[in-house]
């Protein structure tokens, strides 16, 4: 059952995922992720292609947690990073918006 994992990691929750009518365990809370789950990720690291996925998650925490995001340069790298980890995923926010956003108006 999916609730023990929330269970396990003492953090996150279970929600229901309609477009694919599955049930997911997730955390989006920094915290949750540098003090519960990646440690634990450290200690076992999995046995598949997605522990490269996880190595680059801890990478853009660490960025985060350091408040690289607050920079052009510093979001930039970490959506590079992110788009790495799920290259055929939908993207709600695309690179090249982003860094318009940080353009000087004349």
């Amino acid at each position: 059952m999916i609730e023990r994992i929330a269970e396990f990691f003492a953090c996150g929750s279970v929600r229901p995922d309609r477009s694919d009518r599955t049930v997911k365990w997730e955390t989006r809370r920094l915290l949750d992720l540098t003090d519960v789950v990646l440690p634990h990720f450290r200690r076992y690291p999995l046995l598949s292609g997605k522990q490269r996925d996880v190595q680059h998650l801890d990478t853009i925490c660490s960025m985060m947690l350091s408040r690289h995001h607050l920079t052009r340069g510093g979001l930039v790298k970490i959506m590079k990073m992110a788009e790495s980890m799920n290259p055929s995923g939908k993207r709600r926010y695309y690179i090249e918006d982003v860094e318009r956003t940080f353009e000087v108006k004349a």
